[in-house]
C-alpha cells in the first residue's frame, strides 16, 4: 500500500518518501540500503562495485544479486556518500529504499568476517595453481606451436590476476586497488592481442601444432583446474565473489576440454584449424576480461 501525502500541494511540499529516506540515512544505527543496478549483470561489475566501496568503513555487508541486478548494503550512518560513489561507476545505480537492518542482516556481518580467513586461504591456493599453469601452458604452447595452449595459459593468467587482486584489496585504498587492477588489465590486453595476432600469423603462414603435447598438457591442466573446483566448492555459496571464482574455475575446465578436443581433431584431420579456433576463443575471452578490468573506476 502506498503512502499518501497529507501536506498541501505546492512547490515547497516535500514528499513523505523522501523525508523518510533522509531520516533513515542520518541515523546512526545499522541500515540496509537496496539499490537497483541495471548494468550489473556479470562478476566484472560486481568486482567494480566492491573496489569502489571498499574504502567505506561504515559498510558492513555487500550482498549482490546479479540475476536481478540488485545490491543490498548493510551500513552505519548516512547512505548519501555510498549512493554518490555508486553513481560515479556509470552502472545506473539508483537507491530504492533504506530500512533498519533486521537481526539476520546484522548476523551476516559476523558470518562474513568468520569466513574471510578461509576464503583468503582458498584464494591463495587458486592464485598459486593458476600462476603455475600459466607458466607451464605458455611454455608448452610455444614449444608445441599451439595457440590453443597459449590462449588457455592466458585464461589462467587472467584468473590469477583476479585472485591476486582480491587478496591485494585487503588493507589497501581504493585508488591503489584500481591502479593494480588496471595494471593487470593492461598485461591481459597485451597478452590477448599477442595471442590473437599469433593466430592470424599461423593462419597465414601455417603451423604444425603437436597434438600429443596439446592433449597431455591440457589433461594436466584439467586435473589442476578440477582441484581448484574442489577447493572452492565449499565456498561457492559464501558470497558473490566466491561464486564468481567458482565460475572462473568451471570455465577453465571447459577450455581444458576444448583444447583436448582440438588436439584430437588436429591429429585426426592433420590441419591446424582446430587449434586456431580454440586459440581464438580463449584469446577473445581474455581480451573481454581485460576490457572489463580497464573499465574499473576509483
Amino acid at each position: 500500500m502506498s503512502k499518501t501525502c497529507g501536506a498541501p500541494c505546492g512547490g515547497d511540499a516535500t514528499p513523505i518518501a523522501d523525508t523518510d529516506m533522509r531520516r533513515s540515512s542520518e541515523a546512526s544505527g545499522k541500515w540496509v540500503s537496496v539499490y537497483a543496478v541495471p548494468k550489473m549483470d556479470c562478476p566484472s561489475e560486481e568486482r567494480m562495485i566492491r573496489l569502489a566501496l571498499n574504502g567505506f568503513e561504515e559498510i558492513r555487508v555487500l550482498s549482490f544479486d546479479l540475476s536481478n541486478r540488485r545490491l543490498e548494503v548493510v551500513h552505519d550512518g548516512e547512505v548519501e556518500p555510498i549512493t554518490a560513489k555508486l553513481t560515479t561507476l556509470g552502472l545506473g545505480a539508483s537507491l530504492q529504499e533504506t530500512a533498519a537492518a533486521d537481526p539476520e542482516s546484522i548476523k551476516a556481518v559476523g558470518d562474513t568476517s568468520a569466513s574471510a580467513a578461509q576464503e583468503s586461504g582458498t584464494l591463495r591456493w587458486l592464485l598459486g595453481i593458476n600462476a603455475v599453469l600459466f607458466v607451464v601452458e605458455m611454455t608448452a604452447g610455444l614449444i608445441a606451436h599451439s595457440t590453443g595452449l597459449i590462449g588457455e595459459s592466458l585464461d589462467n593468467f587472467a584468473d590469477a590476476a583476479v585472485y591476486g587482486l582480491a587478496l591485494y584489496a585487503v588493507g589497501h585504498s581504493v585508488k591503489m586497488q584500481v591502479r593494480a587492477a588496471h595494471l593487470a588489465g593492461v598485461l591481459q590486453l597485451i597478452l590477448a592481442v599477442g595471442v590473437l595476432a599469433e593466430v592470424v600469423r599461423r593462419f597465414v603462414f601455417g603451423s604444425e601444432p603437436e597434438s600429443l603435447m596439446m592433449m597431455a598438457i591440457a589433461f594436466v591442466a584439467l586435473i589442476a583446474n578440477t582441484s581448484c573446483l574442489l577447493l572452492i566448492s565449499k565456498h561457492r555459496e559464501g558470497g558473490a565473489h566466491m561464486k564468481a571464482s567458482w565460475i572462473f574455475s568451471a570455465n577453465d575446465v571447459v577450455i581444458n576440454l576444448g583444447v583436448i578436443t582440438a588436439g584430437a581433431l588436429v591429429a585426426w584431420t592433420g590441419t591446424n584449424y582446430p587449434d586456431l579456433i580454440i586459440g581464438t576463443i580463449a584469446g577473445v575471452i581474455v581480451l573481454n576480461g581485460a576490457r572489463r578490468i580497464l573499465a574499473l573506476k576509483g
